[in-house]
């Protein structure tokens, strides 16, 4: 594990001096565009990323990712170690400490009891936490003093940076929060649209799903800090409206996620108001298998959890069937070129976790055939669809809104009627797929589909949280406000115990093992969960905005207290 003492705004020092900044506002107005549209500022009530990083330029952690993953503090003065007495000598418990003089952005003093808040939040009863894995294991959290605060586990943790460490676990201001405890969390619109952060911008005007204003915090730690007075996120459209915006227009400063074909990227960049970024990390395309009802005709209660279990999906051969019929290389091809690669992986990077597992890798048609004429499944009446029991072998596939997922959709429909799988294609608006409304049916939460399609990743460079996702009782149900990750609502307690046991391993190899088991307990062992690609990071900045530097491993919006105008 990577550690750094420096600040977050050392990294960009030279930059920083080349550019003379001399006081906060000094560079006017930075446009920011998210194709997937912010629905809400407060990652504890949504798992999508467009949320985690728009809150992130708001809202701060104790300790950050850097882009090489090694962690770094932020309202922390250092990040704990055994060695300088922050993590105790039997790993069971860690010891933050804030800086001196940090402020909110409404001018009032940050502490630990803030700190501790947050974890009562995240962790009460009653709630639905998006975030809940990041505690995983935590017994309490206590305030030391103003500035200290002290979280114990239940067992050894080699890896105890869960609570509060990267963008998907900041820290919310208990005076703002205090009414929004359990069930009440989602009710708060006012908190959760507007919080009160420390970070280097706070929000002047939020519209869901369209756009946020921000101005600069000024009570933000460094005076000199941010170099711009406000800031536009502009959320919705396409990715490759946004390209265009950054690359061929000069509309917008900075463009996310450009989840587009490499050739239309690179003529993007031939109209040379901008250029494109790439960084591979844990990103992985992959499909996601129900191993739940989801027919409408049930309750909520039951959809949401293994009590009706899934009438086609339930099969362990169908599953890998379907997986079978995949050709990668061809997703990879057509989808990202250089900026993809085929993956069996849920966890591909780094590479002590990923697996050596290649056995997804070759199409194998007539095999997927065989496998599903092996499970019963065969067309009984000629008419290209296998059949068992009456009952049509048809899957609902959905995803976002994006035209490489539509592409993969197509073929992929195609191959599964190749075996005799008839398939119906969905496609959801990003704003409201990985919105985390409770409302919503359409969210990836709530699964009301056969199969979805979408990528996610996990900060910092140890999958232990991201794995702990999957622990039996963690999926997303009514009473949890529809929030968690298990989404298949897979559960097994072997796979428990290796959450456990990954827990409480300081060997990184030993780690490494644990976690290669785990990875493929969900993948090669069971195809709950049938990765495609592991994806690059593409993103577009204009050539007038310095300071940038692409985070895989965090908030891509992570230091942008440091952007600055270059001309």
């Amino acid at each position: 594990m990577k550690f750094k003492s420096l600040t977050v705004g050392s990294v960009l020092a030279l930059s920083m001096a080349t550019m003379g900044q001399a006081e906060r506002g000094s560079d006017g107005h930075v446009n920011v565009i998210y194709w997937q549209a912010p629905s809400i500022l407060n990652p504890f009530l949504s798992a999508g990323t467009k949320d985690v990083e728009a809150s992130s330029l708001v809202i701060e952690p104790l300790g950050r990712y850097d882009q090489d993953g090694a962690l770094v503090p932020y309202l922390a003065q250092e990040i704990p170690t055994v060695a300088n007495g922050g993590v105790s000598e039997d790993l069971t418990s860690i010891t933050w400490k804030l800086k001196e003089g940090l402020k909110w952005s409404d001018g009032s003093p940050v502490t630990s009891a803030d700190v501790k808040f947050t974890a009562d939040y995240c962790m009460h009863p009653e709630g639905g936490c998006a975030q809940a894995s990041f505690f995983d294991g935590v017994v309490s959290v206590e305030t030391i003093d103003e500035l200290t605060t002290k979280v114990t586990f239940n067992q050894p943790k080699p890896n105890p940076y869960g609570p509060f460490m990267g963008g998907q676990s900041p820290i919310l201001q208990a005076a703002q929060f205090a009414d929004c405890l359990g069930a009440k969390a989602p009710e708060c619109t006012e908190a959760n649209f507007n919080p009160i952060g420390t970070g280097p911008f706070r929000v002047t005007d939020f519209r869901p799903n369209d756009v946020i204003q921000m101005e600069a915090n000024p009570h933000y730690r460094d005076a000199a800090k941010p170099a711009f007075a406000t800031l536009t996120l502009k959320g919705g459209g396409d990715a490759a409206a946004a390209g265009r915006a950054v690359m061929e227009t000069g509309e917008f400063d900075y463009a996310w996620n450009l989840q587009l074909a490499p050739d239309v990227i690179a003529k993007m960049a031939e109209g040379g108001k901008g250029k494109p970024i790439a960084a591979f990390g844990s990103l992985v395309e992959r499909l996601e298998m129900n191993l739940t009802d989801p027919s409408p005709e049930l309750d909520a209660d039951t959809r949401s959890t293994r009590k009706a279990p899934h009438p086609i999906l339930s099969d362990l051969k169908v599953r890998k069937a379907l997986s079978m019929a995949i050709d990668r290389e061809l997703l990879v091809e057509v989808g990202y070129g250089q900026a993809g690669r085929p993956t069996c992986n849920l966890v591909p990077a780094p590479k002590v976790f990923a697996s050596p597992n290649t056995d997804c890798m070759t199409q194998d048609i007539e095999g997927a055939k065989a496998l599903l004429e092996e499970a019963g499944w065969t067309d009984t009446d000629g008419d290209g669809v296998r059949d068992k029991d009456g009952k049509k072998l048809a899957l609902l596939y959905q995803t976002s809104t994006n035209a490489v997922r539509q592409d993969f959709q197509a073929l992929i429909k195609q191959w599964w009627s190749e075996i005799g799988v008839e398939t119906e294609l969905r496609n959801i608006d990003a704003s409201v797929f990985f919105g985390g409304d409770p409302g919503s049916p359409d969210t990836f939460q709530k699964f009301y589909a056969d199969v979805e399609m979408y990528a996610n990743n996990f900060n910092g460079t140890d999958p232990q949280q991201y794995l702990a996702a999957y622990r039996c009782g963690g999926e997303p149900k009514p009473e949890s406000q529809w929030q968690g990750e298990n989404i298949n609502r897979f559960c097994d307690p072997a796979y428990d115990a290796l959450i456990d046991k990954l827990a409480n391993t300081g060997d990184l190899n030993e780690r490494g093992k644990i976690g290669i088991q785990m990875n493929e307990m969900l993948t090669k062992d069971t195809y709950t969960i049938v990765p495609l690609v592991d994806r690059g990071r593409v993103s577009a900045h204009s050539n007038t905005l310095g300071g940038v530097v692409l985070n895989t491993w965090d908030s891509e919006l992570w230091n942008a207290a440091d952007w600055y105008r270059t001309e």
